[in-house]
């Protein structure tokens, strides 16, 4: 058994020196993706070895993490708290860890930091502790393909955008899948820093601007999991080579037009034409 030693703090030594920085705190929770953390790092400071050509750099950043023990950390002062991918590999492990007492923990932190005027930005499956803590109601989001399902069974109030890799609405942000942190990073640098920073960040980082999600997504994987859309997905390939309406493809599997659209949006995310 792997033992972890977990603290979280924030060095408000730094944050009190570079007052006119923009003040960051990046949550990471016990097993967090080290990719999805490393990214959040890199993407940070290029942009402040690139921003300091011109200027002061731009960010102060401070590592908290958030483990099975330990106090809960006041977040206040801080001007943005980004949370990395919870790197969880199936939907029944992400519903275990958002019972956790490092996420529990984690979820009063983020609540605490976003009533005392902290900004949000999380991806992957960490938009489910947003979630869970209330912070998306009424709000537009988007999460990981694969998980956007369980995601609007267990959260209705929020608009969820599964096609978009990026949600950015203002004072929360969210993300796609892992690797979606990186374009996550990009509309923060370019919300804080100005778009011309965020650019150069991706020239320099090689990094594309990535706008949709759907180009990723395996649909198949989608309607497996609900056996009517299942059974409409291999209707659809069956009869791919000959033209087809929608009305035909809802009624091989029983349903009204308007039941199936409803049906397999809340399964792929899609609406009938791009299914």
């Amino acid at each position: 058994m792997r033992v972890w030693v977990f603290f979280a703090s924030v060095n408000n030594d730094i944050f009190q020196a570079n007052l006119d920085m923009i003040k960051i705190a990046v949550l990471e929770i016990e097993g967090c993706m080290a990719s999805s953390a490393a990214i959040t790092h890199d993407v940070l400071a290029t942009a402040n070895r690139v921003g300091a050509v011109k200027r002061a750099p731009p960010f102060t950043v401070a590592t908290v993490r958030c483990g099975a023990s330990g106090n809960r950390t006041d977040l206040s002062g801080t001007d943005l708290v980004i949370v990395p991918g919870l790197g969880t590999p199936s939907p029944g492990e992400l519903r275990d860890k958002l019972k956790s007492p490092a996420c529990r923990r984690a979820g009063e932190m983020l609540v605490q930091a976003f009533g005392s005027g902290a900004a949000l930005a999380a991806s992957c499956a960490s938009t489910f502790l947003l979630a869970e803590a209330g912070l998306l109601n009424g709000r537009r989001a988007t999460t990981t393909w694969w998980l956007a399902p369980l995601f609007r069974q267990h959260y209705p109030g929020v608009e969820l955008v599964t096609d978009q890799i990026v949600v950015a609405d203002w004072p929360i942000a969210t993300g796609g899948a892992s690797m979606a942190q990186m374009d996550l990073m990009l509309a923060v640098v370019a919300r804080y820093a100005g778009r011309g920073l965020a650019k150069a960040c991706a020239s320099y980082l090689l990094l594309d601007e990535r706008r949709s999600q759907v180009p990723f997504m395996a649909i198949g994987y989608l309607a497996g999991q609900d056996a009517k859309i299942a059974r409409a997905e291999r209707w659809v390939r069956d009869n791919i080579e000959r033209d087809f309406g929608v009305d035909e493809v809802a009624g091989s599997v029983a349903m009204t037009p308007r039941t199936f659209a409803r049906r397999l949006t809340a399964t792929c995310g899609v609406s009938p034409i791009q299914f």
